[in-house]
């Protein structure tokens, strides 16, 4: 299907809609060849919930061409089952292509859109210099304000806080905090209303909870990264599940992460007790832990990526690497402060890792964190869908 193949009253519907359906881009157009190729195909319909998706539609707006994006979970298994991928003149590669359409979802669906430019430039520099600045900055004040607190030993309840006042530290991580989650809501309603402006099963309305649930579901075992059964294709023609671990510990260790700090600010403003808390106390355990499985996780998965086979991934893709560095930079600082919180390192310790936590909070609505909460969009979607289709 080409942008030509788009209807005058479907072009028509399209400037009505919140988002343009039609076909513009090369990746929009590239996406829509091969999906109708492999509708007519239909080889690799148990792969995963992409094929069963796009059984749904018979023509691709923009609207679905993102969603079929965004269900996508690149396990390589469609490419390595299709007869018609390169060197065939057909060329169909469904993850690269999909892939290549992603980061253009992203910033289509990003809110505000002025800042959707973001996605183009969210690199490594750009996150590594906005967490090193905001660091410096800290170290400054802090340093500036007490230089024997911020280079000596402080131990016990409000040592954190003797190096910096708790309202400062709650009022500028709570602002960067609220802004993401102002974003990430926003830019769901953005999806939503961009998939049900497609070609696709018309729902008329936004999520239910059944679908929540089996959204939920699928996302937390990663139930379309196993590639039918099979396994998740990496470095060769070989299937595996190391990929699918890799995630499961980068995205639960996250988890982890936030209920430690859910549970230490219930602590401070509930119970009236100041961090640092003890070795056995519920923030550091589930912090510690979370940490550690983030940092591996995330290491993990940027090696996986470095040695996975070029024919899957898309070259222009630099998101990935923002996305995996700054989850192992909070992993991995976060963890170092915890070993290191009696010693004269935890001042600087603490400004680094709260520069990078603060990066990591004002980057994320516009990097490749989305990934995830798209994904789980994507599968609430096709629930309802399957649901309604039957």
């Amino acid at each position: 299907m080409s942008p030509e193949a788009v209807t005058p009253a479907e072009a028509a519907a399209a400037h009505a809609r919140p988002l343009d359906q039609l076909l513009r881009g090369p990746e929009l157009a590239e996406a829509a060849r091969i999906m109708t190729i492999c509708n007519a195909c239909r080889y690799c319909e148990g792969l995963c919930a992409v094929f069963p998706a796009m059984e749904m539609r018979r023509d691709f707006a923009a609207g679905d061409l993102r969603h079929l994006a965004n269900l996508c979970h690149a396990c390589g298994a469609c490419y390595h089952d299709c007869q018609y991928a390169p060197p065939h003149e057909f060329g169909v590669n469904v993850p690269k292509t999909l892939e290549a359409l992603r980061p253009r979802a992203y910033a289509d669906h990003a809110w505000p859109r002025a800042l959707a430019p973001m996605f183009d430039r969210n690199g490594p520099k750009i996150i590594a210099l906005t967490a090193i600045s905001v660091a410096v900055f800290l170290f400054a004040f802090m340093a500036f304000a007490d230089p024997g607190v911020m280079f000596g030993v402080v131990e016990g309840p409000g040592a954190f806080y003797a190096i910096m006042p708790h309202n400062v530290m709650a009022g500028l991580f709570g602002a960067a905090f609220l802004w993401a989650i102002l974003a990430f809501l926003m830019g769901f309603r953005n999806y939503w209303r961009d998939v049900e402006g497609g070609l696709g099963p018309r729902l008329g309305r936004g999520p239910d909870l059944a679908a929540l649930a089996a959204g939920g579901h699928d996302a937390g075992r990663l139930k379309n990264l196993h590639g039918g059964g099979m396994g998740c294709f990496n470095e060769d023609d070989q299937p595996t599940d190391s990929r699918r671990l890799l995630h499961h510990l980068t995205f639960y260790g996250f988890l982890a992460c936030l209920a430690s700090t859910t549970c230490a600010t219930a602590m401070h403003y509930f119970l009236g007790w100041e961090a640092p808390y003890s070795w056995g106390s519920a923030p550091v355990l589930l912090g510690f832990f979370g940490g550690s499985a983030m940092t591996v996780g995330a290491v993990g998965l940027a090696r996986a990526r470095m040695k996975r086979e070029g024919a899957l991934t898309d070259p222009a893709g630099g998101m990935h690497a923002a996305f995996t560095h700054s989850l192992a930079a909070v992993g991995a600082t976060g963890i170092a402060l915890l070993l290191l919180r009696s010693t004269p390192a935890m001042g600087t310790l603490l400004a680094l890792h709260l520069g990078v936590v603060f990066a990591f909070f004002v980057a994320a609505p516009y990097g490749k964190f989305v990934h995830g909460l798209y994904r789980y969009l994507a599968l609430v979607r096709h629930a309802q869908e399957t649901r309604t289709h039957h």
